[in-house]
C-alpha cells in the first residue's frame, strides 16, 4: 500500500474538559500517545494538528490551522494540505481505547474509489475516525468559504463509504469530552 499519513485533530476548545484534551491522561499517558500508539504500527508520518506548544514534547511534525476556529472541517482540511500521502488516516485527540485492530480494520477496507470512509454503530456515524483522500481538498475548502462546517454536511458532499462496527468493539469510539466522561472512564478500564 502507498504512504499513509496520521493526522491528529488536537484543536478543540476542550472548554467541558477544563484541560487540553488530547494530553489528559488515561492510565498515566495522555489520551494522545495512546492514539500514537495504536496507529503507530499502520501509519508512515504523523502530523499533529495543532494552534499551541502544548504537545512540542513529541516529536512529529506540528502543523497550524490554516483557517482558525473552523473545527474538525477546518482541522481536516488543514491536515490533508499538508500530508504528503493521498489517503490520510484522520483522528480526534479524544478516542485513548482506539486500537491498532480496529484502525487496520479501517485503513484495509478503504478503497480509492472512496473519498472518506468512516466508522459508525449503532447510535452514531463516527466521522473523525476515518481515512480521508487528498481529493477532497476542494470541497473541504469550499465549506469552509461558506461557514458550512458540519461534518455530516461534508459526507454528504463526498463519495464515501460508512463501515459498520457493532458489539464491545463500540466501546472504543468513546470520546471523552468532559471531567464526568473521563471519571467513567477511568472506573471502567
Amino acid at each position: 500500500m502507498e504512504k499513509l499519513t496520521l493526522s491528529i485533530l488536537c484543536g478543540g476548545k476542550s472548554s467541558r474538559m477544563q484541560s487540553e484534551k488530547g494530553l489528559v491522561l488515561f492510565q498515566e499517558t495522555p489520551f494522545i500517545e495512546h492514539i500514537i500508539k495504536a496507529a503507530l504500527p499502520l501509519v508512515d508520518e504523523i502530523q499533529l494538528v495543532t494552534n499551541t506548544s502544548h504537545y512540542d514534547y513529541l516529536s512529529y511534525k506540528k502543523i497550524k490551522d490554516i483557517e482558525l476556529d473552523k473545527g474538525p472541517v477546518g482541522g481536516i482540511y488543514s491536515a490533508l494540505v499538508h500530508s504528503d500521502s493521498e489517503n490520510n488516516l484522520i483522528l480526534s485527540c479524544d478516542i485513548p481505547l482506539i486500537s491498532t485492530e480496529l484502525l487496520s480494520e479501517l485503513v484495509i477496507k478503504h478503497q480509492s474509489n472512496f473519498e472518506v470512509s468512516v466508522f459508525s454503530d449503532a447510535n452514531k456515524i463516527h466521522p473523525l475516525i476515518g481515512m480521508y483522500s487528498k481529493r477532497i481538498i476542494p470541497i473541504l475548502k469550499k465549506a469552509i468559504e461558506e461557514n458550512d462546517l458540519k461534518m455530516m454536511h461534508l459526507l454528504e458532499k463526498v463519495n464515501h463509504q460508512i463501515i459498520k462496527v457493532a458489539g464491545e468493539r463500540n466501546e472504543q469510539f468513546k470520546n471523552v469530552n468532559s471531567l464526568a466522561e473521563l471519571k467513567e472512564l477511568n472506573t471502567k478500564n
